[in-house]
């Protein structure tokens, strides 16, 4: 069965674009100037909305909604003027909270997840590792146990929301068995002593999102703020990606579609040798042709979801989204580029 968007997932995109074209859009130019935006400010606009805890449990604050709704959040934040916002919601939502709010304590997610869902708390994920990105299983940040605490020591790299976070969702080494069964997840407050957020990278893109890496000594926390089962992290961690694949692939939409439509519009107004632009029929094949690769992404896109919300592993789909959707949004930015 198809899915069908319903009468809610509309109004629903309603308040998105609402948000996006009141409180991020006219700042954008700013933001991005300034290489960082006031994350507890616009989380805390968010988090009002309900928009920081779509599908999540009610109980924490959230509206407890399937999937479906979170993506059409995600899609409609495309219409944003960067991607740098977006990425730092997404990272609040589909990245840092889902294992939490799947596998952790009641107490952890009234002290973590509610105020995230609220907009009071910026979270991060930090797994990347400088040895480690892509490859999860190769990071060597340690959380050894003395007493009832861990110890972590380690560093991480490239995390998204670190110069504002109040709290780390952190995967670290829990043992010494298997490589993917030794890793548990942890909720580490950032401004817990040995905690220290290096400086903001310098990037090409995403200015306005702060990223930073993180380096561990000695930081003690209480085994309590561990995420389900240890050992189970890096599992969780792989679960947890599925929703963060979805979010990245599904991000890229909107902003294709927008890039597309201002590219044909500017070819209706520019004239060379006597005619507009647009009346070269290469033009007219080159934008059908990419207007069809984004619908087709979509497709897939909405394919995953559907299958997610189902109950389905979709780690497959998502990995294909994801794949498909950084290379498209590179390819349609690169060949409309070429007409201005």
């Amino acid at each position: 069965m198809a899915m069908r968007l319903t009468e809610e997932h509309q109004q629903l995109r309603r308040t998105v674009r609402e948000f996006v074209d009141k409180e991020i859009n006219p700042h954008v130019d700013a933001w991005e100037r300034e290489g960082a935006f006031p994350a507890h400010e616009l989380f805390k606009k968010a988090g009002r909305l309900g928009l920081l805890g779509v599908n999540k449990p009610e109980a924490y604050g959230g509206m407890g909604l399937d999937y479906s709704y979170q993506m059409v959040v995600t899609e409609e934040l495309g219409n944003c003027h960067c991607g740098a916002i977006p990425m730092a919601l997404g990272v609040q939502t589909d990245m840092a909270t889902p294992a939490l709010a799947r596998w952790g304590t009641d107490e952890l997610r009234r002290e973590f997840l509610t105020p995230a869902i609220a907009g009071d708390m910026v979270a991060s994920i930090a797994v990347s590792e400088a040895s480690g990105g892509s490859d999860v299983a190769a990071i060597k940040t340690v959380a050894r146990k003395d007493g009832s605490d861990y110890v972590i020591n380690g560093s991480k790299m490239w995390i998204t929301n670190a110069a504002q976070a109040d709290w780390l969702c952190l995967l670290a080494n829990t043992g010494e068995g298997p490589v993917h069964a030794n890793k548990t997840l942890i909720i580490v407050p950032a401004k817990t002593k040995g905690v220290t957020i290096g400086a903001k990278i310098d990037k090409l893109g995403m200015r306005a999102s702060d990223t930073c890496p993180v380096f561990l000594e000695d930081v003690r926390v209480p085994q309590r703020n561990r995420i389900g089962e240890e050992g189970m992290g890096f599992m969780m961690q792989m679960v947890q990606f599925q929703e963060e694949r979805l979010c990245g692939a599904i991000g890229t939409i909107r902003g294709m579609e927008n890039l597309i439509n201002q590219t044909i519009a500017y070819c209706k107004e520019r004239h060379t040798f006597g005619q507009p632009l647009i009346d070269n029929q290469v033009i007219h094949f080159r934008m059908a042709e990419l207007r069809t690769e984004v619908e087709l992404l979509r497709s897939l896109v909405y394919r995953a979801v559907e299958e997610c919300v189902g109950g389905a592993d979709v780690t497959l789909l998502a990995s294909m989204a994801k794949l498909k959707g950084g290379r498209l949004v590179r390819e349609v930015s690169d060949a409309c580029l070429q007409y201005w």
